[in-house]
């Protein structure tokens, strides 16, 4: 029985073997092919020849585009911009494209239509990625380059790490548009590399953290090298801005080194970027001063304020008190220059000083006055006359 069976599967194997199914399928297809190449000449001769001058009219599009922009003064421009985009198309799609505008004139059969018009989505999905990536990179590069040096270490460092992200992002993309094409259920990859990024995130967000915060100086730029700026109580220059860290020179000469978070979480003002700084003076005279020469005062301060090339805010009473009438002066120097601020500042303090003394101000400090009284309570001199007094 077992030899018949055996027997009798040997003989059925040797049928399928031998049955030319799939060789006479592929004999179908390309005497298929055959006909329709016989059938269409003409057309098809025609379709080549249009695809062929789509190509080369593509390509010296493309190399025109790609030399216009590198003979452009600044590289940072919107046409420098587009003109490398444009360059960036490979040859591969160029051709693909030509091929795929032309295949509806030449009465192209199905399957050959179907087969184009896969290798035109992979191919187009890759292009489309390198096309964003350079307009992304482009722009980003624009905003953050504005007034700052392009080959600068810290711009140079974020753009290849901007570079590295947006390429790793766009061509994923692509992939996952080709893979759905292709007719892959990519929904456990997407969900794949979002719980992936995410236990990145968690992993390194102190990282990430100091790293946007970089890439946010950069961009939104509160501050750049050179500036003096302030933060809490600490006056300082900048001198650098790295991916992790700021370092800063204190005005009494100490180097601080902060991170970028920690430096953007708080109060930052810009001295460097003042058009006019305000300085405000705090001036006490004394009680005995008669109420005509305090009168007199604003007036006094507005003409030194005036001929010492400083704008004129305000000044006036403000408040008595402990030991002064107290007059408040406030004037702005327009500088950004902290240096000619400086002495402008310095120079009406002291113009101030000297005119009080010529007119008789006389400024106020802390004092005591102690007076006296008799065993009656009448007042009488700090020291009277007879001494203390006399004892029996």
């Amino acid at each position: 029985m077992n030899h018949i069976l055996s027997a009798a599967n040997s003989k059925t194997i040797i049928e399928r073997v031998e049955e030319p199914l799939e060789w006479s399928h592929i004999g179908e297809f390309f005497a298929g092919k055959k006909q329709w190449i016989i059938e269409n000449q003409f057309e098809i001769l025609v379709a080549v020849a249009i695809g062929t001058l789509i190509y080369f009219a593509l390509v010296f599009l493309c190399k025109y585009a790609k030399s216009y922009a590198a003979r452009l003064d600044d590289p940072l421009r919107f046409r420098a911009i587009i003109g490398r985009t444009v360059g960036k198309t490979g040859y591969v799609f160029i051709l693909i494209l030509a091929i795929r505008l032309v295949t509806g004139f030449a009465n192209t059969p199905s399957g050959i239509e179907r087969i184009i018009s896969f290798l035109f989505i992979i191919i187009a999905a890759y292009q489309v990625a390198v096309w964003a990536r350079e307009l992304i990179l482009g722009f980003v590069e624009r905003r953050a380059s504005e007034g700052e040096d392009h080959s600068s270490e810290t711009l140079v460092n974020a753009m290849a790490i901007i570079r590295l992200i947006v390429t790793i992002s766009l061509f994923a993309i692509a992939s996952i548009v080709v893979l759905d094409n292709l007719g892959v259920d990519v929904t456990g990859l997407i969900a794949g590399l979002g719980i992936g990024g995410i236990a990145i995130g968690l992993a390194a967000q102190g990282i990430f953290s100091d790293l946007f915060a970089a890439l946010a100086i950069i961009f939104d730029k509160p501050f750049k090298r050179g500036e003096m700026i302030q933060y809490d109580d600490t006056i300082a220059t900048v001198e650098k801005t790295g991916l992790k860290s700021t370092w800063l020179r204190s005005v009494t000469g100490e180097k601080i080194v902060i991170s970028n978070t920690n430096l953007l979480d708080k109060e930052i003002i810009n001295y460097t970027r003042l058009e006019h700084r305000r300085t405000r003076f705090k001036i006490g005279v004394i009680y005995q001063t008669s109420p005509e020469k305090a009168r007199n005062i604003p007036q006094i301060l507005k003409e030194i304020v005036e001929a010492n090339n400083a704008k004129f805010i305000r000044a006036g009473f403000i408040s008595f008190g402990d030991s002064s009438i107290d007059f408040e002066l406030d004037f702005d120097i327009v500088s950004d220059d902290f240096e000619v601020v400086f002495e402008g500042r310095h120079i009406i303090g002291l113009e101030i000083l000297q005119k009080f003394n010529e007119l008789g101000y006389e400024f106020a400090y802390p004092t005591q006055t102690t007076f006296t009284a008799g065993p009656d309570g009448a007042m009488v001199l700090p020291y009277p006359e007879g001494g203390y007094g006399t004892r029996d």
